[in-house]
């Protein structure tokens, strides 16, 4: 068998070269392709790491918002305030005090003068919780000063003693301080029944500088203390006056006032005002007190006014002249025995809290000169306090008793906190007015 050639045809060029029939064929797919491949998982990637993020960022804030959350601190009760500390008061003037001891402390009972001779201003009598004024001799009144613990370094003039006045002094169970007196008063201060400090150069000095004898004894609180050490007395056992506490009192300046000043929206009172009610009856005002006269007899010079300041709710006290009754008051000097004229500032005008007039029984001695009034007994009084006037009753049981004071009821007067003034004047011959 004849061979015959076969001749194969050539490629034309390389590109007609068929592919390799025994391995798959190897393309690589164009750039563009690639390149969104890679987009995606980029695009993935992002997204995926967004979101770990974001769960991330979920599982702080859960793990501060609830594993990690402060822990709730219990919550704390209020503090319970200490119960407030009650108020105490002097028995004697019914201010508040320090301590309950104050109450105990020695008191003193001093013969002051107010003659027109020169012991005007006097030094210290503002600070006296109580005092008496009464007719000592030819018309002239002088007064029991009552003081408990005074602060003024100058206490006086210091004067003559009276029996009537020791009446009124002996339920204060204090030291009797004056300079002699009458002889029965004098006979009974140094009895033995009482703490007497009569004129003496150890417990008193004279003051040359502000007054002028006899008007010119003084002493002062540190001497007076000298003397209850030297004398044993060291607490005393007073019967005072019965007093309201401040805020009573208050009660009863605002009850004066409204009195005087009533207007009310209660729809009854405004009913009754527009006369929708024949029944009812619109109280009258009730005004206040302002002015008070009290004249102790024939000699004015020693009569007093007493103007109510209703700023301070007291009584300014003037003489019926018109000139201020003035007071010294030498709390603030430096010095030990202070004159009040040279060390102690300007006088200043004195004004007691209330004031109680006693209506009494009174008639010349038989020298026709000194006076005898009654104490024991009793008779009209009147009591000025708050702006209001009280008409009533005084009495006195014993020479041992406390004066009572009753309004026209029977009840028992209690009086404002402060100083209170007690004017004892005749039946015969002295009034009131106001």
């Amino acid at each position: 068998m004849s061979k015959k050639s076969v001749k194969l045809a050539q490629p034309e060029s390389i590109d007609d070269i068929p592919a390799d029939t025994t391995k798959k064929s190897k393309i690589k797919p164009p750039k563009n392709s690639i390149q969104n491949k890679r987009k995606k998982r980029i695009i993935i990637a992002v997204v995926i790491i967004l979101i770990l993020c974001a769960i991330g960022g979920t599982v702080t804030a859960l793990y501060f918002l609830v594993w990690n959350k402060p822990k709730e601190e219990a919550p704390q009760e209020e503090p319970v305030p200490e119960p407030e500390a009650p108020k105490i008061y002097s028995k004697l003037t019914g201010l508040e005090i320090a301590s309950e001891e104050e109450n105990s402390m020695p008191l003193y009972c001093m013969q002051i003068p107010n003659g027109a001779d020169g012991p005007r201003p006097q030094t210290g009598l503002n600070e006296a919780g109580v005092v008496f004024e009464a007719i000592a001799e030819a018309g002239i009144t002088r007064f029991a000063a009552v003081f408990q613990n005074p602060q003024s370094k100058t206490l006086g003039p210091i004067r003559s003693l009276r029996l009537y006045y020791l009446d009124w002094d002996t339920p204060f169970d204090c030291a009797i301080v004056h300079a002699g007196g009458s002889a029965e008063a004098v006979a009974a201060a140094s009895s033995g029944a009482y703490h007497d400090l009569s004129e003496s150069a150890v417990y008193m000095w004279r003051d040359y500088n502000s007054y002028w004898a006899p008007n010119n004894l003084m002493t002062s609180p540190e001497l007076l203390a000298k003397f209850a050490r030297d004398d044993g007395y060291n607490s005393a056992n007073p019967q005072t006056f019965p007093r309201l506490t401040p805020k009573e009192a208050e009660e009863k300046v605002e009850s004066a006032r409204s009195a005087a000043n009533p207007e009310s929206t209660d729809s009854e009172q405004t009913n009754c005002a527009s006369g929708g009610d024949t029944n009812c009856i619109t109280p009258a005002p009730v005004p206040l007190v302002t002015d008070i006269a009290v004249n102790f007899g024939s000699v004015p010079t020693f009569n007093t006014v007493y103007k109510y300041d209703a700023d301070s709710n007291t009584y300014k006290r003037s003489y019926a002249s018109g000139e201020e009754h003035l007071v010294y008051d030498c709390s603030g000097s430096e010095k030990s025995e202070p004159s009040p004229k040279q060390d102690c500032g300007i006088a200043k005008q004195i004004a007691p809290s209330a004031i109680a007039v006693m209506m009494v029984d009174e008639r010349l001695d038989s020298d026709n000169y000194h006076h005898i009034i009654q104490t024991i007994g009793t008779g009209v009084a009147y009591v000025f306090q708050n702006g209001t006037v009280t008409k009533g009753t005084w009495k006195k049981t014993a020479k041992n008793a406390q004066i009572i004071f009753s309004d026209e009821q029977g009840n028992i007067i209690s009086f404002t906190p402060g100083q209170l003034w007690i004017s004892a004047i005749p039946n015969y011959g002295g009034s009131v007015k106001y």
